[in-house]
């Protein structure tokens, strides 16, 4: 699992042709409702180290987040060679992310 959300977040393209299984996970540092979600994201990732997560900083202006139609924080969308499987806002608990990441299939842990 990432710690930190990077600002410097890759295009849509890159995003697109990424290969295989990714977790894409929207938010800020300074969002309560990102900090409260960490221990829950960290629970459901244990169950799967070899996922790609990648931690992205949104906010006005952040091309990638609008692309994805992102509101609200944390937003974990679930990929597979880019496409969008599954997507969870602002998870309440593990079995939530769990059940999203129920999409890639026992095969992608």
């Amino acid at each position: 699992m990432n710690d930190a959300y990077t600002s410097n977040a890759p295009s849509r393209a890159d995003v697109d042709a990424l290969p295989g299984a990714t977790l894409l996970e929207f938010g800020s540092p300074w969002c309560g409702h990102c900090q409260r979600a960490a221990p829950l994201i960290a629970t459901a990732l244990a169950e799967r180290p070899g996922l790609r997560h990648l931690k992205v900083e949104d906010g006005p202006g952040r091309p990638l987040g609008r692309s994805f139609r992102v509101k609200l924080w944390p937003t974990l969308i679930v990929l597979r060679d880019g496409a969008e499987l599954a997507r969870v806002v602002r998870p309440q608990d593990a079995s939530e992310l769990a059940g999203a990441l129920g999409a890639l299939g026992a095969d992608e842990r």
